[in-house]
């Protein structure tokens, strides 16, 4: 747990607390007495498709685990999903 003083206009300084990386807005919301943060990170217009098609997410994250457990297989190419409908 880590203590922050509040200044005298009622503002509290996270960044201490914030998790290294791109970190560009935070959700807040309560929970009771608790207020909770959660750090958000952007990414591109461009590059969010991804998240859209949910066959391609799949695809990716099954290569990512592969590669972590040193499997090397040829997969489609990334463009074989980009077209997909949801």
């Amino acid at each position: 747990m880590t203590r922050l003083p509040i200044d005298t206009r009622r503002r509290v300084n996270l960044s201490k607390l914030l998790p290294k990386g791109n970190i560009h807005a935070v959700n807040a919301y309560k929970e009771g007495n608790k207020i909770i943060l959660e750090p958000m990170a952007e990414i591109p217009a461009s590059e969010s498709w991804i998240y859209e098609n949910p066959k391609a997410l799949k695809a990716i994250r099954k290569g990512i685990q592969e590669a972590k457990e040193g499997k090397l297989v040829d997969r489609p190419s990334y463009a074989e999903f980009a077209n997909d409908e949801i």
